[in-house]
């Protein structure tokens, strides 16, 4: 997908206004009387002010829940009649509500997909096997959208692990059908690691564009960052150089110093690939990032001197590496740093004729040493890179 076919896209998808059916204000309190379902709606709407970054909507949120349940409770048993009120209980289970408060409701009077009512049961009370059972085959666009989008969310969650692909369609579901709302916030977060672990970029960067319009103040945040990074750094997304700067822009939306720990992981993890070229643009992002005589900058020169020095600035990179401060690298990089120097010196002697003395005193480098030619050099420095780093790893504590 195009840049403007993916804006385009955005528009079209996350409108300014939610279309959710409860116009209910927030409010930290359940009303006096009322339906279950308005209750329901009520805790709802107070949900989605989180998703805006309501603290004090957070911070009141769990009192209502306790509210809407104990009104539940007192409800004249002929309410549960109405469909409204029994698919309303199980929004309740799915939006937080306790399961011990619907147990003690009368189960002949719900007027309710029992499916749904004991997969929800079974996803709130830890029995996975069984919610997934029960709601494998639900269609949630057949249901009503307050309903279906709670339990697509669900879904998401339930099928994350076994089925990738499924749970990624019903989170497509959950924010369709509930735009605006905690519901596609939370499917948002959710979502952007299972694309990430998919390498689908384009849609990775489309929901995470869709999160910063919409929810970037979410008190759940953090969360959508963490899960954000473990797609990025877990996956090849950020090993094509070809979309680095699209890279650059999504980053560009995260604090300084996550930023730079995410350009050090991509930097680190580009060179165990052999991507070079995508080592040496998250080493020169660290470096404008990190603290003069840091730990970081330390590992960011580190980073770019091997892009140099196994590539077409030798010279450079040469000298890059060894002015580093060894005492400022982590343990496990200390072997990468000596691996790389001597396979440079390699790399110089296969150009040099194989002498050990013109590996010492080697000849003017080239304008660009044309490695595309010794792909054998290139294909044993990333083996030997990855053997230390399998090494080093299994000798950790």
């Amino acid at each position: 997908m195009t840049r403007p076919l993916l804006c385009a896209a955005l528009l079209m998808l996350l409108p300014l206004t939610t279309v959710r059916v409860f116009a209910e204000p927030a409010s930290a309190s359940a009303p006096t009387s009322g339906e279950p379902y308005e209750l329901v709606r009520t805790l709802q709407a107070v949900q989605d002010g989180i998703a805006r970054g309501d603290t004090a909507a957070h911070g009141s949120h769990i009192a209502l829940i306790r509210q809407v349940g104990e009104k539940f409770l007192a409800a004249d048993a002929g309410v549960w009649s109405n469909a409204q009120n029994g698919q309303a209980v199980v929004i309740y289970l799915l939006s937080g509500g306790g399961p011990q408060i619907v147990r003690k409701l009368p189960r002949d009077r719900l007027n309710v997909d029992e499916r749904l009512l004991n997969g929800a049961l079974a996803y709130v009370e830890g029995r996975q096997d069984e919610a997934r059972e029960l709601l494998k085959d639900v269609k949630p666009r057949t249901l009503p959208s307050g309903l279906g989008g709670q339990v697509a969310l669900v879904q998401g969650a339930l099928f994350a692990r076994s089925e990738a692909s499924l749970a990624i369609e019903r989170l497509d579901d959950a924010r369709l059908l509930l735009p605006g709302t905690l519901v596609e916030e939370a499917a948002l977060r959710r979502e952007i690691l299972l694309v990430g672990q998919a390498e689908d970029f384009d849609k990775f960067e489309f929901l995470t564009l869709a999160y910063i319009r919409h929810y970037r103040n979410s008190v759940y945040g953090g969360d959508f960052w963490q899960r954000f990074s473990s797609g990025l750094t877990q996956s090849s997304l950020a090993l094509d150089e070809r979309r680095f700067a699209r890279i650059v822009t999504l980053l560009e939306q995260i604090d300084r110093a996550s930023r730079l720990k995410l350009y050090l992981v991509i930097a680190r993890t580009a060179m165990m690939q052999g991507r070079l070229a995508v080592t040496r643009l998250a080493g020169e992002r660290a470096l404008t990032l990190s603290a003069d005589a840091s730990a970081d900058r330390e590992r960011a020169h580190f980073f770019r001197g091997v892009s140099r020095a196994l590539t077409d600035e030798y010279d450079g990179g040469l000298a890059e590496l060894k002015a580093l401060d060894r005492s400022k690298l982590p343990e496990r990089d200390v072997p990468l740093l000596n691996a790389t120097l001597q396979l440079a010196l390699d790399i110089r002697k296969s150009f040099s004729g194989g002498s050990a003395a013109a590996a010492e005193k080697p000849p003017v480098t080239p304008a660009r040493l044309d490695l595309a030619s010794s792909t054998a050099t290139l294909a044993r420095a990333q083996k030997q890179l990855g053997e230390l780093e399998l090494l080093t790893r299994d000798r950790r504590p």
